[in-house]
């Protein structure tokens, strides 16, 4: 007779961890909502704002539904700007070391940003592919084709691909926003934001490197006339005194 403990005991298979959602969740009005985004709109952006005020020129509510931000960046707060345009939530593609970053790391994970790594591998396309699942589900995104923060007195450096192919893609409008110059501390800062547009031009092409190299130069002097505009507007201004 056999040892009842010697029986050998099945074990069951360890329940796969699940996966927090890339996606933010929809409201009964159909909003993709970001909790830890409307925290920032609620309790720190109005603090950032008495530090470092801002005015925003051109369209200071952007409707809900998929877009994409297209920003230059100077600062690690100028995610704020297009954050006060809208109650939705948006997915922002940063560098993946941004996780790294106790605080930082943490804010990350909470507003669902997305992390790329900007040099071909599967990671970076990775992001790239997630941020396209955002946006066919109606989120918005926002990139900074410039890749990192500009230290330089020019107005914008070069731009990285990935921002046209995005929204051509994706089939979605671009907000473009321009950061007229470095904010500083209690001095207003003019943040430009532009009518939103579509390279619906290039809808149903075969995108080659060169058509998307095309349109991200479009995207980029439809940026600098926005930054030109400003600075004769102010000019004019000045003169009318």
């Amino acid at each position: 007779m056999q040892d009842n403990n010697s029986e050998v005991q099945e074990t069951k298979p360890k329940k796969e961890k699940k996966q927090p959602s890339i996606f933010f969740k929809v409201n009964k009005k159909g909003q993709h909502i970001s909790g830890c985004m409307n925290f920032l709109r609620i309790c720190i952006l109005p603090f950032v704002r008495l530090v470092y005020p801002f005015r925003f020129y051109g369209n200071k509510k952007v409707a809900d539904g998929a877009c994409l931000y297209v920003s230059n960046h100077y600062r690690m707060i100028d995610p704020m700007y297009p954050i006060a345009t809208t109650w939705e939530g948006i997915h922002f593609i940063a560098k993946e070391e941004s996780y790294d970053l106790p605080i930082l790391g943490a804010f990350c994970k909470g507003v669902k940003i997305i992390p790329v790594k900007r040099d071909g591998s599967a990671a970076d396309i990775r992001a790239m592919m997630n941020a396209l699942k955002a946006l066919k589900r109606g989120e918005k995104v926002g990139i900074y084709p410039e890749g990192t923060r500009n230290k330089t007195n020019e107005p914008f450096l070069p731009f990285q691909s990935g921002a046209a192919m995005l929204a051509i893609r994706a089939q979605v409008p671009i907000v473009p926003i321009v950061m007229y110059e470095k904010c500083r501390p209690f001095k207003t800062t003019h943040i430009l934001i532009g009518d939103p547009f579509e390279f619906s031009e290039y809808y149903g092409q075969k995108m080659t490197d060169e058509l998307l190299a095309e349109a991200d130069e479009k995207l980029r002097n439809r940026m600098i006339e926005m930054r030109e505009a400003h600075t004769k507007m102010l000019a004019e201004k000045k003169k009318g005194k």
